[in-house]
């Protein structure tokens, strides 16, 4: 007997097939487990839209470690809380984006806040990611006291273990500062030649005045120390809830000077901590008992 195919029938049978291609199964349930784990291990909150990203991501490392399921993957994850495997679930599941003075009207801002002062000059950027934020910060203490040498450092800090081995290594395709003031790029980047040719490498004079560092913001101990004339927080708070964004906010209040700055990104707003920050300029903040 003949059975009439609907339209229902039809998206069934092509949902069907699209979970079928799958090379692993990914259910609800796998998806329900991812997200409380990286919110668990990273104060990372993935929305409903993220399942196929994760299921991407995750597929990787279930053909890297053998492993047949995403259940059978979390579950060794569950077991072994000191796996060295949580380690690369974690990098698996953070964003990277990040690009050379990202946000550009930050750095004239930390230009001259940082010219007027009479000691040493430490800054914090805690979402450092390949290294282009730090590096951009970097440069612009080289120029606000027109040294290669000035009194200054950057603690760079990710949670991304691969990110910070980019950033130490300090070397990048072309196409990376094509953006990027000719003047800038001589003063600061070497150019590759032959095998190299293509890409830039940041001098060693620039890499000296950054210090990468792994750091989990979620973590009950971070491995700085300030008082930071600076802390560079962008495009990683979106991540997280507002309660997980009020804890770290408030574990930043303490570390920075009394005339600090605090660097937001453009779709970030912490003006509803009102009483540790309040607003000094297009999404830059200073400690709400600071002299204004």
């Amino acid at each position: 007997m003949a059975i009439a195919n609907n339209g229902s029938g039809v998206l069934l049978a092509a949902a069907g097939r699209m979970e079928a291609a799958k090379e692993f199964e990914f259910t609800v349930r796998d998806f329900e487990r991812v997200r409380a784990m990286i919110y668990r291990k990273a104060g990372i909150a993935l929305a409903d839209s993220k399942q196929e990203m994760v299921y991407s991501r995750l597929a990787r490392r279930l053909r890297a470690t053998g492993v047949s399921s995403f259940a059978i993957y979390l579950d060794q994850l569950d077991r072994h809380a000191d796996s060295a495997e949580w380690e690369a679930f974690t990098n698996a599941l953070t964003t990277n984006l990040t690009s050379f003075f990202r946000e550009a009207h930050h750095f004239p801002l930390l230009a001259e806040h940082v010219a007027a002062r009479k000691e040493p000059v430490t800054i914090w950027c805690s979402a450092s990611s390949t290294g282009e934020e730090p590096y951009s910060i970097a440069m612009t203490l080289c120029e606000a006291y027109g040294s290669m040498n000035p009194p200054a450092r950057v603690i760079a800090t990710d949670i991304d273990t691969n990110v910070l081995a980019t950033g130490e290594q300090g070397v990048y395709s072309t196409d990376r500062i094509e953006r990027m003031a000719p003047e800038r790029v001589k003063r600061f980047f070497l150019k590759g030649k032959g095998a190299q040719a293509g890409m830039v490498r940041v001098r060693d004079e620039l890499r000296a005045l950054v210090t990468f560092k792994r750091l989990n913001l979620l973590s009950e101990h971070w491995p700085i120390s300030g008082p930071f004339d600076a802390i560079f927080c962008r495009n990683v708070m979106i991540y997280f809830d507002k309660p997980t964004q009020g804890k770290i906010l408030a574990r930043f209040a303490p570390l920075m000077k009394p005339d600090g700055l605090l660097f937001a990104g453009h779709s970030e707003n912490f003006l509803y901590v009102s009483d540790l920050f309040r607003l000094r300029g297009k999404t830059v903040y200073e400690l709400a008992g600071s002299k204004p």
